[in-house]
């Protein structure tokens, strides 16, 4: 599979035994649909372990279950504004990460997510939503290892958010997909995903970025494509 084209072959070993471990431990639960074939079933647990290839599946201990849709589901969600005045909002997704619940995805985000052809990647998406949830809140800054200065990581990502969202007010050309601007923590999910599928993108356009995320993964994917880490 081309997004996992790079891996050596101890990394293949190791990716192999974590994403056989994830099925053993998270509660697979189809939604109007068969059972995941095998096929489906390793494309979504393999691209559930590349984020934590380095880190170990604990990160994800603090839930449970992926719920799986044939395709885009409804979200539905209510919300009080400064009024107290309750909303009802409905939105198509193709995945959902629930603080202290499951993962939701889309079995068509799923099977496309291997190929690698598209800049998105819905699994690595959610597990990074996963992820920043690690300190208790979803604000685009996960639980740093000791050796990471809170200070770097949030002058790198703020800077590249507050870039990153002028563009697209401005509807200047962007890196990757404008639902990046939403908060900081769409801004984490969707630059995982540049992080991991197409790495050169995140090291041109926001090297500092792409620094944070290599010391935070322990992974250096433009090293694993042939091409230059961020720093020189």
């Amino acid at each position: 599979a081309p997004l996992l084209a790079g891996l050596d072959d101890d990394e293949r070993r190791r990716l192999a035994a974590l994403a056989t471990a994830f099925l053993h431990r998270k509660e697979i639960k189809c939604v109007a649909g068969d059972a995941l074939p095998p096929r489906t079933l390793y494309a979504l647990a393999a691209q559930a372990a590349l984020p934590v290839l380095n880190l170990g599946l604990d990160w994800y201990r603090d839930w449970h279950t992926v719920v799986v849709y044939p395709a885009d589901f409804v979200a539905r969600h209510e919300y009080v504004d400064e009024d107290g005045v309750v909303h009802q909002s409905e939105r198509a997704l193709s995945g959902e990460a629930w603080p202290d619940g499951p993962v939701i995805l889309s079995r068509d985000g799923i099977e496309e997510g291997l190929g690698g052809e598209f800049a998105d990647n819905l699994v690595i998406h959610e597990m990074a939503h996963k992820l920043d949830m690690s300190n208790g809140v979803v604000n685009g800054v996960p639980a740093l290892h000791v050796d990471m200065p809170h200070a770097d990581w949030t002058a790198a990502l703020s800077g590249a958010y507050e870039d990153f969202s002028r563009r697209v007010a401005h509807r200047q050309e962007t890196p990757f997909d404008d639902y990046a601007a939403e908060d900081p923590g769409e801004f984490f999910a969707v630059a995982s995903e540049s992080f991991f599928v197409e790495p050169e993108v995140l090291a041109a356009w926001y090297p500092d970025v792409y620094a944070q995320f290599r010391a935070f993964y322990r992974q250096d994917p433009l090293a694993r494509q042939g091409g230059h880490d961020a720093d020189g």
